[in-house]
């Protein structure tokens, strides 16, 4: 491949060496860099990309592009970006023979509800016979093809090389999560959306390393909106109108408002073999009843989502209504039995607000009592801590209080934060250290009609201390204890 195919949409300046010349791949990552591959210098947040320029130069680089001006003491083709980000996204989707454009991509960005909207619009779509793949924060899938995620959005480089392998693998539809973060660093650049969906706006990812504050977070999520042909709103965001007063693309609306394009009513939750979950009537658009297994009001705005997106297809009431009803997703309001007529919820729910919401779902279910476990990250804001403190012990009858993960903090540390809030609102609440051991102490005190929550992880498979990733599945832990309960149970019935 000539390396000047990759330059079709992108302004640059030659510094020293030709653009005709053949090159190998396209790298951002200097380790992966081979004979005659083309390496961009990307600026991260813990490291420079163009400190690594003789490495890459060393094993075999013929192209060196930099965000820099600068001279470099090497004999290679040095092309000079304003954005080394904005470029490599073009560059990468020359480089895979623009994929995308071969796609209909729908992207999902909001605070909340991103990866359960993925999945239900997937769900619908594959329904319908067509085959989507999916990029999200617990896999990309395609096919039969799963892979896990190390980002929410990949990096635009990987995110064309899914692209590519999707067509090769005969899909048609792409259902992906595009994070703030990620449109922030211009990994989706140049990206045609064919729908956009907007979810809800809070305030989150503001910190270091992250957004600056609310204003940036929201003109990031905004961006998405630029580059779609339709987008798919909720218009009961308090950030609505804000987000969409200048948008010039077709706009479609859900919530619970009369005046959406796709509004619920008569919300109702119901409880199926042990099992929760929702009921309502859809009408706008379309008209029809619709039954979920995911609980709450916010599965609800995640699946007029998929449905929008479903009419938007002319995909069939029928369709819709069978594929909703069977869709779950791991660590996401995920439901599991107990032994003893209790019920056991896993979910992401990592911060204060998200936590609220979810404990005011279960709520709903009329428990006999509400038990919220979780813990809080290290390294990260500690008013979250104070606040989700707060929220549990306001709205659970007992919060039981534990590690999550604790980066290069001290678990300890984080529990008496997340303690000092609990304390505020007098909640009832035990500490226990280590997880296991809470979910196990958790899993043996529950009782008939309790709801246990266990909350922070989701879908993550891994604890994160002091720089390392040690397996830990919440949902691995509770099956395994409850099936020794059981065994116990029965061992103990025996004996008797």
């Amino acid at each position: 491949m000539k390396f000047e195919h990759l330059l079709e949409h992108i302004e640059y300046k030659l510094i020293q060496g030709s653009t005709n010349i053949e090159i190998s791949t396209l790298e951002k990552d200097s380790r992966l860099v081979q004979k005659d591959s083309v390496y961009v210098c990307i600026k991260g947040v813990k490291a420079d990309g163009h400190h690594y320029i003789e490495e890459a130069v060393l094993k075999g680089a013929s192209v060196i592009v930099t965000e820099q001006e600068m001279e470099l003491p090497y004999k290679v083709t040095h092309i000079h970006v304003r954005d080394s980000r904005y470029a490599l996204a073009f560059m990468a989707a020359a480089y895979f023979d623009y994929p995308a454009d071969k796609l209909k991509i729908i992207g999902i960005t909001g605070t909340k509800g991103k990866t359960t909207c993925a999945y239900m619009i997937k769900a619908i779509l594959e329904s319908a016979g067509y085959k989507t793949g999916l990029i999200g924060t617990i896999e990309t899938s395609i096919g039969e093809e799963t892979y896990p995620s190390i980002n929410t959005t990949p990096e635009s480089l990987q995110l064309h090389r899914y692209f590519r392998r999707m067509v090769q693998k005969g899909c048609e539809y792409v259902v992906m999560e595009v994070s703030s973060q990620a449109l922030m660093l211009k990994r989706t650049a140049g990206i045609t959306f064919e729908i956009g969906v907007f979810t809800n706006l809070s305030a989150d990812h503001i910190g270091p390393g992250e957004h600056t504050d609310f204003a940036q977070y929201k003109q990031c999520k905004k961006r998405l909106f630029q580059q779609c042909k339709c987008a798919i709103a909720n218009m009961d965001d308090p950030s609505f109108f804000d987000m969409f007063k200048e948008t010039r693309c077709k706009l479609i609306t859900y919530g619970f408002s009369n005046e959406a394009n796709f509004h619920a009513s008569d919300m109702k939750p119901v409880v199926q073999n042990g099992r929760l979950g929702t009921i309502c009537q859809v009408e706008g658009k379309t008209s029809m009843p619709v039954q979920l297994s995911i609980p709450g009001i916010f599965g609800i705005y995640n699946a007029l989502v998929a449905i929008a997106v479903g009419i938007y297809y002319h995909i069939s009431s029928e369709i819709i209504q069978m594929a909703l009803k069977n869709v779950s997703v791991k660590g996401r309001t995920e439901i599991i039995q107990g032994t003893n007529g209790y019920t056991v919820v896993l979910d992401y729910a990592h911060n204060a607000i998200s936590l609220q919401n979810l404990l005011r779902t279960m709520k709903d279910y009329r428990p006999k009592r509400l038990i919220s476990l979780f813990g809080c990250g290290g390294n990260r804001a500690k008013m979250r801590r104070y606040q989700m403190g707060e929220i549990s012990g306001k709205m659970a009858d007992l919060t039981i209080v534990t590690s999550d993960n604790p980066r290069f903090e001290r678990p300890e540390d984080i529990i008496e934060d997340i303690c000092i809030g609990i304390k505020k609102v007098n909640g009832s609440y035990i500490a226990i250290l280590d997880r296991k051991e809470a979910i196990r102490y958790a899993l043996l005190n529950a009782r008939e009609g309790d709801i246990l929550v266990i909350t922070g992880k989701g879908h993550e498979n891994y604890q994160e201390i002091q720089g390392k990733k040690i397996f830990m599945d919440d949902k691995v832990i509770v099956e395994s204890i409850l099936k020794e309960i059981k065994v116990g149970a029965c061992t103990s019935c025996m004996q008797t």
